[in-house]
């Protein structure tokens, strides 16, 4: 999500954010996966599920934009939910085009709705940790800090779905530092960017939003959509005409490289 969305709905998860860490925060584990700041985070470590003792394959720690469909290749990406409304709409919009998407999902979303994680996957789309409460100034913060976002969420997610684990991190607004890329990708999770930014957290309008992803798509095939944070009336219209779009201009859809 880029750093020019409203405060309101940073406001909101961060407070909500704030209760869930504040009760998890005797039990956390996290300090021990991420290690000590000198050390770095280590590859293979079991994943922060209590009791889930699977390993984890470290990815790449640069920032993913190519498609795994190659040079053709589109990924759709949605941020900032699960939301009870608008997910719904974006999984139905998605299904009935055939097109595949990866949700980059807040932990306190996902927390709170985890039957709509659980369809997400079910659908066949992938998922992306976008922290527990999306700080766009977590590129500011300590370490420590920043690990406990990535890695509550990682913790919320997971459990969320069933035991599907992320398998990206998209840091909010683009706040990535070294730090938290290395982290991620010790976990599994590929830094994933973006190269079209369409700006529906603003509501721009749906021919704004359309327009710009004609226009920028040469720049790089992964588009960001949002499906929370507000009315996303405009990127469901947006989606509605931008996908069939891509399809005649002979791009396909798929997922970020790992």
């Amino acid at each position: 999500m880029a750093k020019h969305k409203g405060r309101a709905w940073h406001v909101r998860l961060l407070a909500a954010a704030l209760g869930v860490t504040a009760m998890a925060a005797g039990a956390s584990v996290w300090t021990a996966q991420a290690g000590t700041a000198e050390a770095g985070p280590r590859a293979g470590v079991s994943s922060p599920e209590a009791g889930h003792e699977d390993q984890v394959t470290k990815v790449a720690e640069d920032i993913a934009h190519a498609s795994d469909r190659g040079a053709r290749g589109v990924n759709i990406t949605i941020d900032d939910g699960p939301d009870p409304n608008w997910t719904p709409q974006v999984l139905r919009l998605l299904k009935d085009s055939g097109v595949k998407a990866t949700f980059c999902m807040v932990g306190t979303q996902a927390q709170a709705y985890p039957n709509l994680v659980k369809e997400v996957v079910a659908d066949g789309h992938r998922l992306c940790n976008h922290t527990v409460s999306h700080d766009t100034a977590m590129d500011k913060k300590s370490e420590a800090y920043q690990a406990k976002e990535i890695l509550d969420a990682e913790r919320m997610i997971t459990k969320a779905s069933g035991g599907v684990r992320p398998q990206y991190y998209r840091a909010p607004g683009g706040a990535f530092t070294p730090y938290s890329r290395k982290l991620a990708a010790s976990r599994g999770m590929r830094p994933l960017g973006w190269n079209v930014d369409t700006k529906d957290f603003e509501r721009p309008g749906v021919d704004t939003m359309v327009a710009t992803v004609k226009r920028e798509i040469s720049d790089g095939p992964t588009v960001l959509f949002h499906d929370a944070g507000g009315d996303r009336s405009q990127t469901l219209a947006a989606l509605g005409q931008v996908l069939p779009w891509l399809r005649e201009q002979g791009y396909s859809f798929g997922f970020p490289v790992r």
